[in-house]
This record gives C-alpha cells, sequence and structure tokens, in this order.
C-alpha cells in the first residue's frame, strides 16, 4: 500500500502538458492588450512567492512550444498539477498559478488587420 502513494508522485511530475483548452477573455483584446496582460503578470508573479528560477522557468515553458516547454518543467524540477501549466509546485512545494492568458490566446482576440 504505501509503494502506490510514491509512484503516484513519479506520475505527476511526468505529466505530458498541454496547452489550456480554448477559453474566452471577458471581453475581445487586441494582441497588444494581451501581451501588456503577460507583462505585467510576469513582472508581478514573483513578488506573491515562490522561487524566482521557477517563475523564469515557467515563462520560458509557457512561451515555448510544448516539447521545449515539456524540457523546460522537467529540467528545472516542476511538478505540474495541472497538465495546461495553471497550477504548478517546485520542489519544496510552493505553488505557482498561472493565467490561461499567459499559456495561450483567448478565442476572442482581435486579429489585426
Amino acid at each position: 500500500m504505501g509503494c502506490a502513494g510514491s509512484r503516484d508522485k513519479v506520475d505527476e511530475t511526468s505529466k505530458k502538458i498541454r496547452k489550456p483548452k480554448a477559453w474566452k477573455h471577458s471581453e475581445a483584446i487586441t494582441r497588444a492588450q494581451l501581451t501588456q496582460m503577460r507583462e505585467e503578470f510576469w513582472d508581478t508573479a514573483p513578488h506573491y512567492g515562490g522561487r524566482k528560477e521557477i517563475w523564469d522557468a515557467l515563462r520560458a515553458a509557457a512561451e515555448a512550444e510544448l516539447t521545449l516547454a515539456q524540457a523546460i518543467v522537467d529540467s528545472a524540477g516542476v511538478i505540474v498539477q495541472n497538465p495546461d501549466l495553471t497550477i504548478c509546485y517546485d520542489e519544496r512545494g510552493a505553488k505557482y498559478e498561472l493565467p490561461k492568458y499567459v499559456l495561450s490566446e483567448p478565442t476572442n482576440l482581435i486579429r489585426d488587420s
């Protein structure tokens, strides 16, 4: 019985990450507004706790293709709770929550014409 718990831990760290499911912002936004929201999040997130190097790894992963993102979180020792990276932990148990807008674009993004 005791072994099952430790095996679950290994499974969690090797969760395959994926982009969040399609989502809609409260109002249609432009790419520039989305970029600004992302910048503000990444600038302020480390002030809410956790380690800067983990935040840096999560940002790099959020901005990378999935296979590279997987390698980044694996090498940084990030424990992925939700496969879309919205909730992660570091090895010390600190929680990192990422909003969907830093991970993917909303369905109502205004395309620049």
